[in-house]
Formats: structure tokens, sequence, C-alpha cells
């Protein structure tokens, strides 16, 4: 069978591509559905085990619709099923789709079969040639977008943490205040944390979200430059100058036993933290007279990403995932006063781990975030108040 999620009646889309799905059927305009396809993030499922036991296959098996015809059944995010801890997704597209052998000509398409949003498509050869043409055409990848899900957290403190989250969900183009069955692809969830993490069981995903929670995965130097000026700030009545401040900060250093290597390292730190500065100004991440106190946000808001990918990966369970999320949003709220401080504080911390000043796709995936969960209506900073 389709597994599906109830929904009430009138039926809701609850994305905007269940929406543009349900309005192109409504037109009868196939080559809309297909478009809206090619650009969604789609999913077959499949038992836990038989993933774990050959990862690199995915057995896209017929299934009969009661009383109707034989399809291949794919899912759109907003149709996912509530997560399993047996039950996982592979990430796929509409390309994937129409390469995969479709031996009995009876078969179609079923796209979120089962649900109020229903979508069988024929899938004879010249009907596939159409969804290579659509994904072909296709306008944008997945990244880059702010999405929700209208049966996702919106109020409280759960919606609280996922909004710390939201750089990393509109850079990857998943709901931001979802939970959930799946970040990406479960294979997809696996090979990431493995390779990017270094994590691949449920122990080394508690490290690393620990680590996260802390403040302990980001270089240390950064703040302790920081708590430096915030220091002499509080001292002085006013911002130090840029000497008072690099001066102060390697002379700290030194006393605490640093080597002259780390000494320089120090001092440099601060001219680049304030070359990303005035350039965070410049683009509106900062306003004209303002500085980055801390830079702990970019771990608290990848803390929050860490408990989706987790559970995604089914090394925890929702429970623990979103106490994690709500802990990652009050350590957020402790340490900043607002969203456009808390973001101001990721970006440089993402930056100076990333970027080396090459203002590069590490700058501008920042830039794209905060400037569209500052000014879209629909962004939860607009909606969820910061205290």
């Amino acid at each position: 069978m389709v597994m599906t999620t109830p929904h009430p009646a009138p039926w809701i889309p609850p994305t905007e591509t269940e929406q543009r799905l349900h309005e192109a059927a409504m037109r009868g305009d196939v080559e809309g559905q297909l478009r809206v396809l090619a650009e969604a993030q789609l999913f077959v499922g499949a038992p836990r085990a038989e993933v774990d036991a050959a990862p690199d296959s995915v057995y896209w098996r017929p299934l009969q619709i009661a009383g109707g015809p034989l399809v291949r059944p794919i899912l759109t995010r907003g149709m996912l099923p509530p997560w399993h801890p047996d039950w996982v997704f592979h990430g796929v597209t509409l390309k994937w789709a129409a390469e995969f052998p479709w031996h009995d000509p009876r078969l179609l398409l079923a796209v979120n079969g089962g649900t109020p949003g229903q979508l069988l498509l024929p899938a004879q050869p010249e009907h596939r040639a159409l969804w290579m043409r659509a994904y072909a055409e296709k306008e944008r990848g997945p990244g880059d977008r702010l999405v929700a899900l209208r049966h996702g957290a919106l109020h409280g403190p759960l919606a609280y943490g996922l909004a710390c989250g939201a750089h990393l969900a509109f850079v990857n183009g998943v709901p931001w205040n979802e939970v959930g069955t799946a970040y990406h692809g479960y294979t997809d969830e696996l090979d990431t944390l493995r390779e990017s993490w270094d994590v691949t069981d449920r122990t080394g995903w508690q490290q690393e979200l620990n680590a996260l929670l802390d403040a302990r995965n980001s270089p240390p130097e950064p703040d302790f430059a920081l708590r430096i000026r915030e220091q002499l700030r509080i001292s002085g009545g006013e911002p130090p100058s840029p000497d008072l401040w690099r001066e102060t900060a390697a002379g700290h250093a030194q006393d605490l036993g640093a080597s002259p290597a780390s000494v320089r390292h120090i001092e440099e730190l601060v001219r680049r933290i304030l070359r990303y500065e005035a350039r965070f100004r410049a683009d509106g991440l900062l306003p004209p007279d303002g500085r980055v106190r801390t830079t702990v946000a970019y771990d608290y808001g990848r803390a929050v990403n860490m408990a989706r990918w987790g559970l995604s990966a089914r090394f925890c369970s929702p429970p623990e995932a979103e106490q994690a999320i709500v802990h990652a949003g009050a350590l957020s709220r402790s340490a900043y006063r607002s969203w456009q401080e808390y973001s101001a504080g990721y970006a440089l911390g993402r930056v100076l781990r990333f970027d080396g000043e090459e203002y590069g796709r590490w700058h501008e995936g920042n830039v794209a975030a905060h400037r569209a969960l500052t000014e879209h209506e629909g962004s939860p900073w607009r909606n969820i108040p910061w205290r």
C-alpha cells in the first residue's frame, strides 16, 4: 500500500508544491504538472533494513491502488507520512523516475497516490521523454528557497528553535518548520553525516550535537577576540578603536601563554573581523553602526539542523530531536537581542570558518538567507517575536 498522511476535508495542500500541482490538475495542464514535479523534491519509500543492506540500490516496486491501476508510487515532500524508525525514503528527481526501467506498459506514475492530491501519469516512453524535457528546462535547483509546511510548527518553543536553524533550511531548500520524516533522502543524510561530520552512528551524532549546543564546534579564537572588544566597549563607554582592540586582544592572548604564531593569528583575526563587518554593513547584514558580539549562533543554528539530520538518519527519535531544537532556541535567545543580530553572528561564524575572505558562495549564501528571512512576509523571523 501507499503510506499516506490523513488530511481534513476540504483538503489544504501542505506546501506550495502541492498547491501548484493541484492548480495545474484543475486546469488539466499536464505540462504545468511536469514543470512542478521537475522542480520538486520527490521521495520513494523503502524498508530501512532493505536500504541498509543495499544502500546503493533503489527497489521501486509497483503497487496496486485499492481497486485501481498498477503504479509506481512517489511522494512530494509535503505528503510524506509521519516519521517511522523502520520506514525511510530515497530522495529522487523526475529525471531519475524517467530513466528508471519501466518494463510493464500498464504501469502509471502515482504522485501522492492514495491522498487527496493524487496524480496519476502515464509512463510510456513518449511520456517519459516529456518528463526528461521538463527536468532539462527546470528553472532552478532545490536550494535557496524559503519553504514551510502548513501543518508544521508555526508558534511556540519548537517553532522558535526551528527558526534558529532557518539559514541552512533556506540554503538546502527544505521546510524551515519541520522536524520531519526526511531532511534529504535517508542515504543522502548518512553520506553527509559521514563525509562532513565523521558521524556514522548514534554515539557520534550525539557527540557532535553536544559540541554544537555547547558552542565547542567552531574555533574559539573569534569569540575570544569579540569578548575583548565587548569588554573594552563596556569599560570605555564606546567601541574601542581597531588598534586598541587588536593590541589588547593580542596582549591578552600573550598573557595567557599563546605562542607568537597564535598571537599573530589573533591580530590578523581582528583585522578580518573588521573587514567582514564592513562588508556586512554594505550588504545589509548589519546596521550602519552594527557590530557582532558573538558567533555562537553558527553552532546553535547548525545544532538545530544536526537534530533534524540525526532524525532523518534514524540516529534519534522525534522527541529527542525536538528537545535539542528547543534547547538550541533557548540558548540563542540568551545570547542575542534580535533575529537580525542572531543572523549577523551566524554569518560571521560561517565566513570565518570557510570563506577565506573570498566573499564567494559562503558569504553570498548568508546574504541571500538573511534577506529572505528578514524581508519575506512569510518568514518565521517576521512572525515569531525574538522575545
